[in-house]
């Protein structure tokens, strides 16, 4: 199976541990948005939404 993210604004990799973490443990998008900031990515928690 092949995950297209053409055109996303973050690489491959930044995007699946993201939702990794989302799946797996359960965290909230804030919290998401705090892991992934202590790993030097700045995401609004809001970006998943379009």
């Amino acid at each position: 199976m092949t995950i297209s993210l053409k055109g996303a604004r973050f690489p491959n990799d930044i995007i699946l541990i993201a939702v990794f973490f989302y799946l797996r443990y359960r965290v909230s998008c804030r919290d998401l948005e705090e892991l992934m900031a202590e790993r030097g990515v700045t995401a609004y928690h809001a970006t998943r939404t379009r």
